[in-house]
């Protein structure tokens, strides 16, 4: 399976964003599968061992939240900027 850089599909603010909410520390060079395991525990998935693949809402959700997330990483910038 190959793996994709998350860089073709997420702006590096919202690849920064996941890993923070998530409490975790970004990898070097972020992959697509893992990024999106972690949006998808923000929309509720448990991600343990029994619980299957992630689902299209589990997405959804994260992503919603997200979202609102990049945007108050980028007005906070912008107000440091000021």
């Amino acid at each position: 399976m190959r793996r994709y850089s998350a860089a073709l599909f997420f702006d590096p603010d919202e690849t920064e964003a996941v890993y923070l909410l998530r409490g975790k520390s970004p990898p070097p060079k972020a992959t697509v599968n893992p990024l999106l395991r972690q949006i998808a525990c923000l929309g509720g998935f448990l991600a343990r061992k029994g619980d299957g693949e992630r689902d299209v809402k589990t997405i959804w959700l994260g992503l919603k939240d997200l979202q609102v997330a990049v945007k108050m990483m980028r007005a906070l910038r912008s107000l440091g900027q000021r």
